[in-house]
């Protein structure tokens, strides 16, 4: 189990690597990434209700700890490791509204916050999961906007107070949810310590859910799921 886990946090450092890289090529969205995988993705029958679950590590790494989370549901995982909401805006059409879903779980924002893509005000964060919120909408996809994990601070950038940021990013995420009238998932208020961090249970490297972490989040996310889809 502690190989696991060292394995798991070395490919995200290698990861994020590689896609710092990809933006220095090109390819600053890493449209690339999904692109193959997008094209051998069948058409949804009327009453699969496909959810795309659209984010950073947090959700690629979901994949990997719990596969069986997104082979046994209707679940298309599509999370870019290191990436910012501007990133996921630019690709939101190709790996999301083009699969015809009925749901998009959005889960950004703790990059942006680390400043991976450069500097970042909370309000250009919440503006741009907003974009996303507006391009599902307008393509008769329902929404649902994720809290951003707790992280008291990040190992590749220390010092920028997230457990500070986070949560006032994520009031301000819960306030527009409540002002568009769909749904706000909290995984913070599950997951946070008293410092406004991951427990290390939850997350070994601070960041990054164990699959402990994935198993609370599932059932968080399951919830939020069937409750948009009675709507």
């Amino acid at each position: 189990m502690v190989k696991f886990k060292i394995g798991i946090l070395t490919m995200f450092s290698l990861l994020s690597f590689f896609k710092n890289s990809q933006a220095q090529t090109g390819d600053w969205p890493n449209l690339q990434k999904y692109q193959e995988a997008n094209l051998a993705l069948e058409e949804p029958k009327e009453d699969a209700n496909r959810v795309v679950f659209m984010g950073n590590s947090i959700t690629e790494g979901w994949a990997i700890a719990n596969p069986s989370f997104f082979e046994d549901n209707p679940y298309v995982n599509r999370g870019i490791s290191g990436q910012t909401t501007p990133q996921m805006v630019l690709r939101f059409r190709q790996d999301v509204i083009d699969l015809k879903p009925k749901i998009v779980v959005i889960l950004a924002g703790t990059n942006d916050i680390a400043g991976n893509t450069g500097p970042m005000t909370l309000e250009q964060i919440k503006d741009n999961i907003l974009s996303m919120v507006e391009l599902a909408e307008v393509n008769g996809i329902c929404p649902i906007v994720s809290s951003v994990l707790p992280a008291y601070d990040y190992s590749w950038r220390p010092g920028l107070e997230p457990n500070i940021k986070i949560p006032a990013l994520n009031k301000m995420l819960k306030d527009l949810s409540e002002n568009k009238g769909i749904i706000y998932l909290d995984y913070f208020s599950a997951m946070a310590d008293d410092r406004n961090g991951l427990p290390k249970a939850l997350a070994e490297d601070g960041v990054h859910p164990t699959l402990k972490g994935y198993q609370i989040m599932e059932v968080l996310a399951k919830k939020a799921i069937e409750e948009a889809i009675q709507k």
